[in-house]
């Protein structure tokens, strides 16, 4: 009788999932001649000439919108891309360009150390007036790097206007496979305290960790510094070769469970090469997938203590698949979890604070898990530092500065305006008031958050017929809250000179420079390394 019990059940469970794969199936196949018919009725009857490639491409990107932010379709022209987000590497002279208009000429923002544009002789500020012959004016900034990129050991060449001589040349440079490393500075912030800046988990940055961290070591290291902030992660892989170096072999780092590959764990495969080290992690809301890996793994197992603030709360593991016509899709095919068992992706990944952050989650909503040694941690949404340490809120003045491209065309000022300046350089108050000079004359918004806020509220009375009535109330809070561009440049100054110091150094000595201006200002960071760290 049991015997038979169990028989009907397992019938019925089999049954059941079958009907369900079939009714897949059905609605798949019923999708797909609806939507064939649909092409079809629009090809025959359309009053305008079809454009089939954009109505088709607006249809797959909608589609795949529907299910994740992280599924997408990559066709054949954009493999270059993919290439630059999987290894960061292209074919090009390694620099960074700048085209402040269309009919402008192309600038030369900022050549890679090392690269061929430096080799080369191209300096901040050169402007390039042809690219194999065709003038630059006319070109999107994109359509003249597009040029600028190519097969690696092939030649390209510019017509160039030097920016201190203004003699203008012909330049014939190689082009190179250029490698943007994700380990972009490494150094000691002092005798004692090793410093690691990661961007990103692109392919064989475990390989560049470990080499840091051995040099590190040999100049006198005795805690290491790991700072993720900032860092959207990359390839699990690296991830996991990353904890390797610090845990015993054999330890579980990483697990994801998935509908077509079931749950599969990823474990140390080396030996470490410290696992006694302590291991300070920086993490904030822009820290994501494989920086979450690391901090989570390292956290879980008791051998890293966590500071700054919750991370961004991406759990979804996605695989690159081919598609006909040499196109990709990249596809979330899995969640992973800690070695504590959370998964760390966000429960409404949808509803997000203005910085990305991860928006509050009721406690009733979380779980409880366990570091090795007992320690509680919790899911809902990205890792929780061990040690709160918030970073600086900048003003409404600064972003507006970075993002209207103001900081950086007074920097291009600057470089033209000095040929050389030392490696300890700081902005004197005379290039501060040279600053605020040419930022007067620029068209951006310079509005405070309050003032925003205020002119919201006067629309809001003009709809509900009150502003008449409240006329001098108006006008007088309009004049307390009023600032020109200078009085609140002035105001903001500490906050914005360094931003242009660290623009300014990365175009005469390169971008480890620019992160050595920023950790001078790093209030955070300085914080954290007054905090007591976890004793494991």
């Amino acid at each position: 009788m049991i015997k038979k019990t169990i028989l009907t059940a397992t019938l019925a469970i089999l049954t059941c999932g079958a009907a369900l794969a079939q009714s897949q199936s059905f609605k798949l196949g019923q999708w797909t001649e609806i939507q064939n018919s649909i092409l079809k009725e629009l090809n025959r009857s359309y009053v305008d000439s079809l454009p089939i490639d954009r109505i088709e491409r607006a249809g797959i990107d909608a589609m795949l919108g529907a299910l994740d932010p992280y599924t997408i379709y990559i066709p054949e022209e954009d493999n270059e891309d993919l290439q630059m987000m999987i290894a960061k590497t292209y074919g090009g002279i390694g620099a960074v360009i700048y085209k402040p208009d269309k009919d402008g000429n192309v600038i030369i923002n900022e050549p890679y150390k090392n690269s061929p544009a430096e080799k080369y002789g191209l300096k901040c500020g050169d402007e390039i007036l042809e690219i194999d012959g065709e003038s630059t004016h006319g070109l999107t900034s994109q359509e003249a790097s597009d040029k600028m990129k190519g097969k690696p050991g092939t030649k390209v060449r510019f017509k160039v206007k030097k920016v201190y001589s203004g003699e203008i040349v012909d330049i014939d440079i190689t082009r190179e496979r250029i490698h943007l490393p994700d380990v972009e500075y490494a150094g000691m912030l002092d005798s004692q305290t090793g410093y690691i800046y990661q961007s990103g988990f692109t392919e064989n940055v475990s390989g560049e960790i470990r080499n840091a961290v051995l040099n590190l070591k040999k100049q006198g290291m005795k805690k290491l510094v790991l700072d993720l902030r900032g860092n959207g992660g990359g390839l699990m892989s690296e991830a996991v070769n990353i904890v390797s170096l610090f845990v015993p072999k054999g330890s579980l780092v990483v697990s994801s469970k998935g509908k077509g590959t079931g749950e599969q764990q990823y474990k140390t495969t080396t030996e470490p090469i410290d696992t006694e080290i302590p291991i300070l992690i920086m993490v904030d809301s822009g820290s994501a997938s494989s920086s979450e890996i690391v901090t989570g793994a390292l956290q879980d197992l008791d051998r890293a203590t966590v500071m700054g603030t919750r991370t961004y709360g991406k759990g979804l593991v996605q695989t690159i698949r081919p598609l006909p016509y040499n196109g990709q899709i990249k596809v979330t095919t899995a969640k992973y979890y800690t070695p504590s068992g959370r998964c760390v992706q966000a429960i409404d990944y949808a509803n997000r604070n203005e910085d990305g952050s991860v928006a509050h989650i009721p406690d009733s909503l979380t779980h409880e898990f366990k570091t090795s040694k007992g320690r509680i941690v919790k899911d809902g949404g990205g890792i929780t530092p061990d040690v709160i340490v918030k970073g600086h809120e900048y003003s409404r003045l600064t972003y507006s500065l970075v993002y209207s491209n103001i900081i950086q065309e007074y920097t291009l000022k600057f470089v033209r305006e000095h040929q050389s300046i030392p490696e300890d350089w700081t902005m004197s108050d005379a290039d501060w008031k040279d600053f605020v000079e040419f930022a007067k004359t620029k068209d951006f918004d310079y509005r405070s958050t309050a003032r925003t806020y205020f002119d919201q509220v006067k629309k809001e009375l003009q709809k509900d017929g009150l502003a008449d009535s409240m006329k001098e109330q108006i006008e007088a809070m309009s004049k307390a809250i009023e600032m020109d561009k200078e009085t609140f440049l002035n105001l903001k100054k500490d906050e914005i000179v360094p931003f242009i110091e660290e623009e300014v150094m990365v175009r005469y000595f390169f971008q480890e420079a620019g992160i050595k201006t920023r950790l001078r200002y790093d209030d955070q960071l300085k914080e954290a390394l007054t905090k007591p760290m976890i004793a494991f």
